[in-house]
């Protein structure tokens, strides 16, 4: 069997597929490498590791057809070391790959590709479309919220909850939620929840001047997301969902206009003096136009003050110096809105204008 493609294209498909080949041994040794399907003038790469698979594929000349299972770092670190721009793979009855480019020549043992798994099938009649610069900021901006903890393994992963024309993300993890709405030219009504790990591959996959589409198949078990030919698949996670839309407060007593760098700045200085070993809340005073915040702990006192646009009742609150910041750091825009109902009820950030997103944090009571 043989083929001989460009290194440039098959070392970014490599580097694609390797994101769903485990980083640890399991009791299917050939889903340890990445399988390479060839069949003539293309060449498809697998990586899967029960959870998330991702598939690709380049173009390469072949008239041949075949497969087989190469060791990850063995390929991936042979094929982009190569000399020239080209790379000619031979694969022998002894199963050999043997590789050239320019002056370079190497080898090494590749597996049969018999025990490779089969990647879960998904209908791909009917599937929604989501620009994918809109994609990446969904999920960039709402996968800080979900759980890491797999005692309650649905939040570990993201609700696509579209209805309406309404497509909102949601993550939560029992101190925090986080909403990123778009509109959807999709009228049916979908809902199933996505490990977080599968959309944060998505979005690492997704370049950075990406305009085109990416195609959304889902059935009950299983969703693959296609961006540009990269095939995502991933199991989707069973179990009920928080009723999110329940916990966004109808009405507020406060609201206040910041500057997100400055907070953040502000932010970073109270949390200093906090570690693990070391924790306190942040105290916030607001009124006036001002906003206060402090922090004290064993190892020191931090207070500091800003000017703001507030309206409404002056309101003093305590909250976590992580949450504040990861989603003050996940909010676009230079500004944020900030609403409050009071001491001890959940503390709301929008963006300026409109809600494409909506983050809540829960507040801790001071002392």
């Amino acid at each position: 069997m043989r083929f001989v493609c460009s290194k440039n294209e098959l070392s970014e498909a490599i580097s694609n597929v390797s994101r769903a080949v485990p980083q640890k041994s399991t009791t299917i040794q050939a889903l340890e490498g990445i399988k390479v399907s060839v069949s003539q003038n293309r060449l498809e790469l697998t990586g899967y590791n029960m959870e998330m698979g991702i598939r690709t594929s380049i173009t390469a000349a072949s008239q041949d057809c075949g497969e087989f299972v190469a060791n990850t770092r063995l390929f991936n670190e042979f094929t982009r070391r190569m000399s020239g721009d080209e790379v000619i793979f031979e694969i022998d009855d002894n199963n050999v790959a043997n590789i050239s480019s320019a002056a370079t020549e190497c080898s090494f043992s590749v597996m049969n590709a018999d025990e490779y798994p089969d990647l879960p099938e998904v209908d791909r009649k009917n599937g929604f479309t989501v620009k994918l610069s809109v994609l990446r900021s969904m999920i960039n901006m709402t996968s800080y919220a979900a759980s890491t903890n797999e005692s309650k393994p649905v939040f570990t992963g993201e609700l696509f909850d579209i209805a309406e024309g309404k497509f909102n993300l949601v993550a939560i993890d029992g101190f925090r939620l986080a909403i990123r709405c778009e509109d959807t030219d999709t009228q049916d009504k979908i809902s199933f929840i996505v490990p977080k790990k599968a959309l944060q591959e998505v979005s690492t996959l997704i370049k950075d001047d990406a305009e085109s589409e990416c195609t959304i198949y889902a059935n009950d078990r299983h969703i693959i997301f296609d961006i540009g030919g990269t095939f995502v698949i991933s199991r989707l996670l069973e179990g009920a969902f928080h009723n999110y839309k329940s916990s966004i407060p109808k009405d507020f007593k406060t609201e206040v206009i910041v500057d997100k760098r400055e907070f953040i700045n502000s932010m970073e200085r109270c949390s200093l003096i906090i570690d693990d070993k070391n924790k306190s809340p942040i105290r916030c005073e607001i009124g006036s136009g001002v906003m206060k915040i402090s922090s004290k702990t064993a190892i020191g006192k931090v207070n500091d003050a800003f000017t703001a646009d507030i309206s409404g009742e002056a309101v003093t609150i305590g909250f976590n110096n992580k949450l504040m910041l990861e989603a003050l750091k996940a909010a676009e825009g230079d500004k944020v809105r900030l609403r409050f109902s009071g001491a001890m009820k959940v503390i709301e950030m929008l963006p300026l204008e409109g809600e494409s997103y909506i983050f809540l944090i829960m507040p801790i009571q001071l002392r």
